[in-house]
């Protein structure tokens, strides 16, 4: 005689599986940013440090910084200027960004003055090709670390690719296969590359954003809850 296997902890798991589902579409599975030390440190301005470039691309790190300045700006903070902060650290005889993010924080307060220090590296940067498709794509991850008392105050990471919203799927598998090389060929030359780090520069360090970084004293929306999202 067959035994029948019981049917109850199958039920648990399916029930199990279909609630972690549920709170994924809903969203409520993702982990709030605590801003505990950003609020209490309530940060004026922001020195940004020269990026360090993990990506092959020799062009990333200034191109990357010479966009942080408008989403920190337009978010509310006083941000240092690129070429005052470069050419205060050529005059220490600092020139690498690996070197210049090894200063301490109590040197970089002596120094500039900044309530708090932007940390970038960049992680992809330039133009790839993939037999049937070319992307040029920017992904950079960021910490904000207070100056004052050395607390991280805010991390975060983003990235942005020109092939979004592309739809390759016309002219069959020729001309998938055209399109990719002149693409990559275009995006190249026309130094694609600049233009995705903005994107991702905005995505990275504009307000407003789930689990982005908070406004600051110069914005309307400075310590008010429910301020609206980008």
């Amino acid at each position: 005689m067959s035994k029948t296997m019981p049917t109850k902890p199958f039920r648990l798991a399916g029930l199990a599986a279909l609630a972690c589902a549920t709170l994924a579409l809903t969203g409520c599975a993702t982990k709030a940013y605590n801003y505990a030390n950003f609020k209490e440190a309530r940060p004026a301005s922001i020195l940004v440090l020269p990026p360090v470039n993990s990506s092959p691309d020799i062009n990333a790190t200034y191109s990357m910084m010479s966009h942080t300045t408008l989403p920190l700006a337009e978010s509310g903070y006083y941000v240092f200027p690129v070429t005052l902060v470069e050419e205060t650290f050529k005059q220490n005889g600092l020139t690498s960004p690996t070197d210049i993010q090894q200063v301490s924080i109590a040197k970089l307060r002596e120094i500039f003055g900044a309530d708090s220090a932007l940390y970038i590296e960049v992680k992809q940067y330039g133009t790839t090709y993939a037999v049937i498709s070319s992307e040029t794509r920017v992904t950079a991850v960021a910490k904000l670390v207070d100056l004052r008392s050395g607390k991280t105050l805010w991390e975060g990471a983003a990235t942005a690719s020109s092939a979004e919203g592309n739809n390759n799927s016309g002219g069959g598998l020729i001309g998938m296969l055209i399109m990719a090389a002149v693409k990559q060929i275009m995006e190249t030359v026309s130094e694609q590359g600049h233009l995705i780090a903005g994107r991702t520069s905005g995505r990275l360090l504009m307000a407003g954003q789930p689990n982005g970084i908070l406004y600051g004293p110069r914005s309307p929306f400075y310590l008010k809850d429910g301020v609206p999202a980008k």
